[in-house]
């Protein structure tokens, strides 16, 4: 049994979340869904819990009304081994109304933050001396999409 699992608020769109998450991410699943009906907080409104799994990380996502809204004070990150993980990542989350950011960050569809990072970002960042860490970080700060060839470019300094 997972000790913590992230509970996400949707207005009316738990399900679709979790089906679209599910599909995006190897080895998930959703695991079950209930309905509840007139316990929602006007007391009329059906309530909706569904719980699924995305790579071996368990979710709760929950219908409970229009109240509250993401926000990028919570992300979630996408470790990604390479460009083409990245840009799979990427084009996924953004689908049907995503919106870009920076740095790496995007809202999907449902206004859900998320951080699409390469590995070799923080192997730059670590392996490297101060300047070519501070040219990793320029470089980055200057991007939507996190580009792996435009990191590495920037380590070496051309």
């Amino acid at each position: 049994m997972t000790k913590v699992t992230p509970f996400l608020w949707y207005d009316t769109q738990a399900l679709e979340a979790a089906k679209l998450y599910t599909s995006i991410f190897p080895n998930s699943k959703i695991l079950g869904q209930e309905e509840m009906e007139n316990t929602g907080p006007d007391e009329k409104q059906t309530v909706q819990i569904v719980s699924f799994e995305l790579d071996g990380s368990k979710f709760t996502a929950m219908n409970a009304g229009p109240m509250f809204k993401f926000n990028e004070s919570i992300s979630f990150m996408v470790d990604c081994k390479d460009q083409t993980e990245v840009d799979y990542y990427w084009e996924k989350l953004l689908a049907d109304g995503g919106q870009e950011s920076q740095c790496g960050w995007l809202k999907d569809k449902f206004g859900l933050s998320w951080q699409v990072v390469p590995q070799q970002l923080p192997e730059l960042m670590s392996k490297g001396t101060p300047e070519q860490s501070a040219r990793v970080m320029q470089a980055m700060m200057k991007m939507v999409k996190i580009d792996v060839s435009a990191l590495q470019k920037a380590f070496d300094g051309e």
